[in-house]
């Protein structure tokens, strides 16, 4: 299978003729690990505090650098980020021996697949109440003006199930089971406070 090397400009190093971005999380994965280790090894002691300062500056951004063209879908791909994370809430001290979970609600991280999901959610909003200059109408079909939207205008229309979804904020609800509630003449910022609430 071919393989091609991009550097420049969109910050993926390699993607394959597949388009499949395996190689492009293994590398991020080694560079982020890499990281890992010499942070381990010139630190014996790792306070909360201090592993946010050392892995949102130092191990996190090999991991989500241009995340949006490479954005991992294969089970085994997303396992592969993961790990990185898994492996580096155990260097703080006291929490080596705590479930991943809890692990992440003391240091107040979220999982990686969820900051993806975050991420996708906040600029759908954004999209969709014209806080950015994207015409929605090219991605995306709104519902029927007759359909019941529950007291707001932004809902999706999902051709290929044949189904009305209420944008993306469905797809966090049934993700993590929480319920969230938010309409066109909500703020960016209520949203965003509303979202780190149901997630908690």
């Amino acid at each position: 299978m071919a393989c091609f090397r991009y550097t420049h400009w969109i910050g993926l190093d390699w993607i394959t003729s597949d388009l499949k971005p395996s190689r492009q999380c293994a590398q991020a994965s080694q560079k982020a690990m890499s990281v890992l280790g010499m942070i381990k090894r010139n630190f014996r002691r790792i306070t909360v505090h201090d592993f946010k300062i050392l892995y949102n500056s130092y191990v996190r951004p090999h991991l989500e650098y241009c995340i949006q063209a490479w954005y991992p879908y294969l089970v085994s791909d997303i396992s592969s980020l993961e790990q990185v994370q898994r492996r580096a809430t155990k260097l703080v001290q006291g929490l080596k021996n705590r479930p991943y979970q809890e692990r992440l609600k003391i240091l107040g991280l979220y999982s990686l697949e969820q900051r993806r999901l975050r991420g996708d959610l906040i600029e759908m909003y954004k999209i969709l109440t014209g806080k950015e200059n994207i015409d929605y109408t090219q991605f995306f079909t709104l519902a029927p003006p007759h359909h019941n939207t529950r007291g707001h205008s932004l809902r999706l229309y999902v051709s290929t199930l044949q189904k009305y979804c209420q944008t993306q904020t469905e797809v966090f609800q049934s993700e993590g089971g929480q319920r969230l509630e938010w309409s066109s003449s909500v703020s960016r910022g209520c949203f965003i406070r509303q979202l780190v609430q149901e997630s908690a």
